[in-house]
């Protein structure tokens, strides 16, 4: 694989798409590198770890890009993990005096399970550092709608959320599903009701998308190229989307995790065409009506923009749009043993079993 320097851009935080972005997508550009048939060669490795969020801060209205002022605050604000998740900073000092166990269920603060001892800040990987496009930072990667968020949820969308919000609750030691009646099913009956993640089977986030969007660490996307097929490899829980170029979409009762990506050239930009999703896509809120076209054009040849659309009927009111840069480095993907030695899953299980044991007062249940 050919070298590829990474993207080094100052201390600012805030990612920025290109503006003027349909002249990289019709002129042809002779930096970048290309196959042997004249088409661009995406293939290599990408670290797409940003701190740019995904809707825009309500507070920032339709301000689409910030000054170098603005950012600079951003930034500093930005710098702490206190500042961005809640988390102490003396939680990510290396070393110091230990600490005593969390309270039972927690206490109650942000992190995992309550904060019953989440990995602190030498696991994540959330960018270090925006990206400076045209002199110009971005404060969402959604651009359309014109506030920088996702449009409102339809009703139906709106009351399936609230049906999902019941089993979605804070831990508190208890079986708290069974308070009004003690053979009410609950969230951990089965292992298979568990989100997806969760088991292992597909990473968080949207991470492998489509659309394909930055989380909190394991940001990094290989694509490998060929003349009929394209794959892009990522790093979190090893998902790989397989993108069939020039062809039809499989039979509408074939239904994927990932959806059916189908491609096509338009000039220098690969245009990505992905419908037949299975219900609980990796985009958070959507269905199996959810339809995503992206867009992925060189600007030069070790970044490349990203642009996608989604469009959801069932979910949202509206379509929405977003863009961000995907900058090449020379980073390797690692294997992600999601499930290796990883008792926690039946942790889990056995321990809602103990909960509704205590519930009904019932002794005979393993502890």
């Amino acid at each position: 694989m050919r070298n590829r320097r990474r993207l080094q851009l100052g201390a600012l935080t805030l990612t920025c798409a290109v503006s003027g972005t349909l002249a990289y997508a019709q002129a042809p550009n002779a930096d970048i590198p290309r196959r042997p048939d004249g088409r661009p060669d995406l293939s290599g490795t990408y670290d797409i770890a940003t701190l740019t969020p995904l809707q825009r801060p309500v507070e920032l209205g339709d301000q689409l890009v910030l000054t170098d002022e603005e950012a600079a605050t951003l930034a500093a604000q930005a710098s702490s993990l206190e500042g961005l998740f809640n988390i102490p900073d003396e939680r990510n000092v290396e070393g110091g005096a230990p600490r005593e166990a969390p309270p039972v269920g927690g206490d109650g603060s942000s992190g995992a399970a309550g904060n019953v001892g989440g990995y602190n800040s030498f696991w994540m990987d959330f960018g270090q550092s925006g990206f400076r496009i045209d002199g110009q930072f971005r404060t969402s990667i959604i651009v359309d709608p014109p506030n920088g968020r996702r449009p409102g949820l339809t009703p139906e969308a709106q009351a399936l959320m609230a049906s999902l919000a019941a089993f979605d609750r804070p831990n508190t030691g208890t079986a708290w599903w069974l308070d009004d009646d003690l053979d009410a099913p609950g969230p951990y009956d089965d292992p298979e009701i568990r989100p997806h993640a969760e088991r292992c089977l597909m990473g968080f986030g949207s991470t492998a998308g489509p659309p394909m969007l930055p989380v909190l660490y394991n940001n990094l996307k290989r694509i490998v190229q060929s003349d009929d097929t394209i794959m892009i490899l990522v790093e979190m829980v090893h998902d790989a989307r397989i993108i069939r170029m020039n062809q039809e979409h499989v039979a509408s009762d074939i239904r994927m995790w990932l959806g059916d990506s189908v491609g096509h050239w338009e000039g220098d930009t690969l245009v990505v065409d992905t419908t037949n999703f299975a219900d609980a896509p990796s985009l958070g809120q959507a269905s199996r009506n959810l339809h995503v076209v992206e867009r992925f054009t060189p600007m030069d040849a070790d970044t490349l923009l990203y642009q996608f659309t989604v469009e959801d009927p069932a979910v949202w009111e509206a379509p929405w749009s977003g863009e961000y840069v995907w900058p090449a480095t020379n980073d390797k993907v690692y294997e992600y043993a999601c499930h290796e030695a990883n008792y926690s899953f039946g942790g889990i299980l056995r321990g809602a079993r103990v909960l509704e044991a205590d519930a009904r007062g019932e002794s005979d249940v393993p502890r």
